[in-house]
């Protein structure tokens, strides 16, 4: 087998939803790593989700053509892998081998460092003499074109360590290295680093992409297409408390995470039921009334806010739906979410009450009819049968498409939320 032959080039892979570009996140494996099919090779983040990509062929990798942090468009190449690592090198390949650097050298692959045919390794791969090409030949060479101005002459430092001084502000040319041939190390970053965030003339300055970019984008597209109403209503939930405590106390749901916001779903889905039409989407000519519920809930994590959803949610039991929503919230907060379980929805949630504040006005998530906002659970003076108690309340909003639900239509739909969360035991046997 020819080196040109079993050296292959694996693109940035079309994930779907129209996605068109990546940023690397973590690459799991290194130059030199041996890898088998199908093994995780590198996490790259979408403006869906992050996700990792698995190896398309087994074999050694060979290059590593984009640094974490970079983002790289669809269909090009960001790893090559010797699919035949055991086999003698061809003639042609013999002449593209690396030679190995003198004692004394800076090592192969070190920003700045020595490469074949008089070249010197950049951020990515090796600069070729004199010109700059776009793109890796796929020739027998190993040589990569920088995507990126090179660094600073005279500055040693490997790409992990350029992205640390980059996040942290760090100016790399001002700092004496550490490491072998004054090479620049994390510890020497990490040692001169003056602020924990970039910081520019006392501008923090957020790079707009991924999750955050995508939420922004569709939050301004529905805000200035649907027409949004929001209406309120403050229940007294004490019954719900009980009934959740009543719930953890029972053996099979004993290592169940419960907590308010699952009677908030289900009293969702009850409802829902009984007024089919919020759980619809206005498609221009026509309305679509769905049978069954995608039902969505709000998920804050370090990449943004993100709003998965539990697919056909209304089949679910209660223990069923807790355990969703549990794995739901789990795979959010670790990145993990794919963008199919991010498209689709039909009817969310957002529960700002986990962070003290009593309710909101939500924007409606695209494609759907309405979005319930749970609040905080508060002791509250309240009126009960006659006298002022000491009850558990809570404030719940509904935003909705006025093109599609009206006034009473949303006031019945909130009501009959409200009415499941002041006694969900006696809602479900008069409604079943």
């Amino acid at each position: 087998m020819s080196a040109v032959s079993r050296v292959k080039e694996f693109p940035l892979p079309d994930l779907g939803e129209g996605l068109t570009e990546g940023e690397i996140l973590k690459w799991l494996v290194q130059e030199g790593d041996t890898v088998h099919l199908n093994q995780p090779i590198v996490e790259v983040e979408t403006a869906k989700a992050a996700v990792e990509i698995p190896a398309k062929w087994a074999g050694r990798v060979t290059s590593i053509f984009h640094p974490e942090g970079t983002t790289v468009e669809v269909g090009t190449p960001i790893i090559a892998i010797d699919t035949d690592p055991d086999a003698e090198p061809s003639p042609a390949a013999l002449a593209a081998v690396e030679v190995a650097p003198a004692e004394g050298a800076v090592e192969p692959g070190m920003i700045g460092g020595p490469a074949p045919g008089g070249r010197t390794a950049v951020l990515v791969g090796y600069g070729p003499k004199t010109t700059t090409a776009k793109r890796r030949p796929r020739a027998t060479t190993t040589e990569v074109a920088p995507e990126d101005p090179a660094p600073a002459p005279g500055v040693l430092a490997k790409p992990p360590v350029r992205k640390l001084a980059r996040d942290l502000g760090v100016d790399l040319t001002a700092l004496a290295g550490s490491g072998p041939q004054g090479s620049i190390t994390r510890a020497d970053v990490e040692a001169a680093r003056s602020a924990p965030v970039q910081v520019r003339g006392g501008e923090q300055r957020i790079p707009v992409k991924g999750v955050r970019k995508l939420t922004a984008e569709n939050m301004v597209a529905s805000a200035f297409t649907a027409p949004h109403v929001t209406e309120f209503l403050t229940v007294d939930v004490t019954r719900a408390v009980r009934a959740l405590e009543r719930l953890k106390a029972l053996p099979e749901w004993r290592e169940v995470r419960v907590s308010p916001l699952l009677l908030a779903a289900k009293a969702v889905l009850v409802a829902l039921k009984r007024h089919p039409l919020v759980n619809s989407t206005w498609a221009g000519t026509e309305i679509v009334v769905k049978d069954y519920v995608h039902l969505g809930i709000a998920a804050a994590t370090e990449r943004g806010l993100v709003v998965p959803n539990i697919k056909n949610a209304e089949q679910l039991s209660l223990r069923e739906l807790a355990d969703a929503m549990t794995a739901l919230v789990q795979t959010a907060k670790a990145g993990r979410t794919t963008p199919a379980d991010l498209t689709g929805g039909t009817f969310s949630i957002t529960n700002v009450g986990v962070f003290g504040v009593d309710t909101g006005t939500p924007i409606l998530p695209p494609g759907e009819a309405a979005i319930l906002v749970f609040g905080a659970i508060r002791e509250a003076p309240w009126v009960h049968k006659g006298k002022v108690k000491v009850r558990s309340v809570t404030t719940l909003g509904l935003s909705f498409d006025h093109r599609i639900i009206d006034g009473e239509l949303g006031s019945k739909f909130l009501r009959d939320v409200g009415a499941f969360l002041s006694d969900p035991e006696a809602t479900l046997l008069a409604w079943g």
